[in-house]
């Protein structure tokens, strides 16, 4: 019998190797064979060839085994380090299973959220509460110069620079405001991706200051007393159809959106009541507004009824006020103002059909000194808030009247070439 010093030393364990797990097969006639590593780290062998790893654990006195990949996709050193991340987790108490499931999971729903889907997605969502042309810029835009770009990456992997790159080719067509659109556009959809749980952040805010600004070009009017009553004498003398002398004329009276009065209909008039009442639908409004909101109103001067007196003879019998020279079906075009402006002399940096209404704000402010308030409200300028449609209510009407008239009589003193002083603010 050996003595002790006689026994054979107990050998130390291999170390496994890249090259033992890459060569290892399942045994004949086995259901699979394992090659184990250290901290309860193994590779499954399946008679088939294929080879799996697993991590051993045990948590709450029960065993588990989390899946870590194939091999060779995963490698020995992957597997190994995917252990050790596991291990950590669950000594802080996370079961690595679950984790597991959670970040599959994620990646898929990542992977699944490409900036297109997520933008379409978010159209889809608020297409209904705008307006169909709205709507249909919206996702114009985006297919022209955002898809092609960033269309098919994951909302959650689009940084800063990226979209950067995109709007500057936009910038060097020149088209600044389509880059404002765009950015605009673009992050509505992060803020959707945020909200919704695809992405955590949106790069658009880093964007600023490093894209060009767009000087403000407000519409061309004429501001100047002497220019509007020059402009109104172009008008009486206009030598054009007299249902666009007509239209040139209740521009300037009237001041609404050239959009609304070109489609004024004869039966929004009520001459008795000496109104204009402008269904809500056609109203510069939200879907819902259009939809649940009052006309809005319009007082007539005695000019203005006057004007529309003398035109209904003429298109009376049909729809419009000022139908279409072409289709009697349909209103008057929006290029027919502007033509005749053009006519008479003024070129679209002189005055264009909308610049009626900052004429009218200007001049009322600034020369007869009406209320801010009260303008705003009739021109159709909304406001935020729970007063918001305060001053479209009937408390205001007499205001309004009287402020209609007194515009009325303004512009014919201008268009006679009679002297008009400023009145001043009585002092408080």
């Amino acid at each position: 019998m050996p003595t002790p010093a006689e026994k054979p030393a107990k050998q130390k364990a291999r170390i496994l190797t890249d090259t033992d797990f890459r060569r290892a097969t399942c045994p004949p006639g086995k259901q699979r064979h394992r090659l184990t590593d250290a901290g309860g780290l193994y590779l499954e062998v399946s008679p088939g060839g294929s080879k799996r790893w697993f991590w051993k654990f045990r948590m709450g006195g029960k065993e588990y085994r989390l899946a870590l990949g194939s091999y060779p996709a995963v490698s020995l050193k992957a597997a190994r380090q995917a252990r050790e991340e596991a291990s950590e987790n669950l000594k802080r108490g996370e079961n690595p299973i679950q984790r597991r499931k959670v970040e599959k999971l994620t990646t898929s729903a990542n992977k699944a959220a490409t900036f297109e889907a997520m933008a379409r997605e978010f159209h889809q969502s608020k297409a209904q509460g705008w307006s169909a042309s709205h709507a249909g810029r919206w996702v114009s835009l985006m297919e022209k110069d955002v898809f092609p770009r960033l269309g098919t990456l994951a909302l959650a992997d689009i940084t800063a620079p990226m979209v950067l790159e995109v709007l500057r080719k936009v910038e060097a067509r020149g088209a600044l405001e389509t880059v404002r659109k765009l950015s605009e556009c673009i992050g509505q959809v992060f803020r959707y991706g945020i909200a919704t749980g695809r992405c955590e952040r949106n790069p658009v805010p880093d964007l600023r200051g490093a894209l060009k600004t767009q000087a403000v070009k407000h519409m061309a009017a004429l501001l100047e007393p002497a220019q509007v009553g020059a402009l109104l004498r172009a008008c009486e003398a206009y030598m054009g159809q007299p249902v666009t002398r007509a239209a040139l004329v209740l521009s300037a009276l009237v001041f609404q959106r050239p959009g609304n009065v070109r489609a004024m209909e004869w039966a929004e008039v009520d001459f008795d009541g000496a109104m204009w009442a402008i269904p809500s639908a056609k109203m510069k409004r939200t879907v819902q507004a259009k939809v649940s909101g009052r006309p809005h109103m319009v007082p007539l001067s005695r000019q203005a009824l006057a004007i529309l007196a003398e035109l209904r003879p003429l298109t009376g019998g049909g729809r419009y006020v000022f139908p279409s020279l072409r289709m009697g079906d349909a209103p008057m075009s929006e290029n027919t103002i502007r033509a005749a402006l053009r006519n008479m002399g003024y070129s679209n940096d002189d005055m264009t059909p909308h610049g009626f209404r900052a004429m009218a704000r200007t001049l009322m402010v600034e020369r007869l000194n009406m209320s801010p308030d009260v303008l705003e409200a009739q021109l159709a300028h909304g406001k935020s808030g729970p007063l918001g449609m305060a001053y479209d209510r009937a408390e205001f009407m007499q205001q309004r009247r009287e402020m209609m008239q007194a515009w009325a009589d303004y512009l014919d003193k201008l268009r006679d070439g009679a002297q008009v002083l400023q009145f001043r603010k009585a002092s408080a």
